[in-house]
């Protein structure tokens, strides 16, 4: 289903980038095609490159150098505590898509790539920013994510996250069931089209509904999550060249919906009523029932994907999975660039070995970034320009 396009947030100004830095695109080229021997020699590529950048502003990256391009950018992903598989990512080259039909279409055939039971990481890279025009881009902060309501006693239902965001597709047309687990729709931008927006099929959605191992009272909740965690908002940098529409994905670790999107206070802040069906003493912190509370949400995330086969993995298996890669890493040569905040988890990180140690926060290339003014749309759909009056 598509809501009826509309033309009245043509990409502005600001959001165009500058050409790119010879200095950059040569320093990618070199570790790229020594990481690479497969691709031959460097040189005759370099002079090729740096006489396109000086005629137009920019160069074209081979398939090749796209693909561990991105590939890199992963492996650079200080944020990410799964970045021992980050030669397995699957990279789609999608830098022909021009029009919102075609870039939707093939943001189902991403989901869809990324499957339903066994995932795959999966990235789709649409076409590269070129230098003073303006581009593609989807507002979403995810490709599937679920809406907010805001109630009539003022209560939010459905993800507290979203209330912005989900008013900004209602100023669109886009009206949703009111449930706590609304799709929301897909907002594609592009040059020619402005913003339209389009309902993702049930095909390219796999959704689990939670159960618990022992409390029968858990599936009561209603609660459910889905598969493929699908981040679709942040530019792709690679040897200079900008990539504003790169979604890709992974697949969870059971705390970022069992201690953060369903226990988060902004979010569906869900401990109270799991406290209160498990009968805990809530009337003061000291008897750790958020603690509890927290510990059988998180058995019923991981319990509910095993039994729907959907790959899921705990949170002290890719902790140990993380210091394996900062050893292989190691053993190449390369730094490892880590956010403690991000990569020690939201549960029991004091149990994991990624809390024992120090990391090197680092802006290696190339590298996703989460730009200001993408940040700002996934929020509320609200354009931030820096250089307004």
């Amino acid at each position: 289903m598509i809501v009826p396009g509309y033309r009245d947030h043509p990409t502005e100004p600001w959001d165009r980038f500058a050409p790119v830095d010879p200095g950059e695109a040569e320093d990618f080229l070199r570790r790229c095609y020594l990481e690479n021997p497969r691709l031959g020699p460097v040189e005759p590529r370099l002079a090729i490159v740096r006489a396109q950048i000086a005629a137009t502003g920019t160069y074209v990256h081979t398939t090749d150098e796209l693909a561990h391009g991105a590939k890199m950018a992963w492996r650079n992903a200080s944020r990410c505590i799964g970045r021992l598989y980050w030669r397995s990512l699957m990279v789609l080259d999608r830098r022909r898509a021009r029009t919102a039909d075609e870039i939707y279409s093939l943001l189902v055939q991403h989901l869809q790539a990324a499957g339903t039971g066994q995932l795959r990481p999966v990235i789709s890279v649409f076409a590269a920013a070129e230098p003073g025009r303006p581009y593609a881009r989807v507002w979403n902060e995810q490709l599937i994510r679920y809406a907010g309501y805001r109630t009539e006693d003022g209560r939010a239902k459905g993800d507290a996250r979203q209330l912005g965001f989900t008013a900004a597709v209602r100023e669109y047309g886009w009206r949703g069931k009111g449930d706590a687990f609304d799709v929301l729709p897909l907002v594609i931008e592009t040059p020619g089209e402005g913003v339209r927006l389009y309902e993702l099929p049930e095909r390219a959605i796999r959704e689990v509904p939670l159960t618990h191992p022992e409390f029968g009272w858990f599936a009561e909740l209603g609660l459910r999550w889905h598969a493929v965690p699908a981040i679709s908002n942040m530019r792709l940098t690679v040897g200079g060249v900008h990539y504003p529409l790169a979604p890709f994905n992974g697949w969870y670790m059971g705390t970022e919906i069992g201690a953060r999107n369903l226990a988060d206070a902004d979010r569906y802040d869900m401990l109270p009523e799991v406290a209160a069906r498990m009968g805990l003493d809530t009337s003061r912190e000291s008897t750790l029932w958020r603690d509890r509370a927290l510990v059988e949400l998180n058995r019923a995330v991981l319990h509910s994907y095993e039994q729907a086969g959907v790959k899921m993995s705990d949170h002290h298996t890719e902790s140990q999975r993380f210091i394996t890669h900062i050893r292989n890493e190691e053993k190449a040569g390369r730094p490892v660039p880590a956010d403690w905040t991000w990569i020690v988890p939201p549960m029991s990180g004091g149990l994991t070995p990624v809390f024992h140690r120090y990391y090197q926060e680092l802006d290696l290339r190339p590298a996703f970034y989460l730009d200001e003014e993408a940040a700002a749309l996934a929020s509320n759909g609200v354009r931030r320009c820096p250089y307004a009056n």
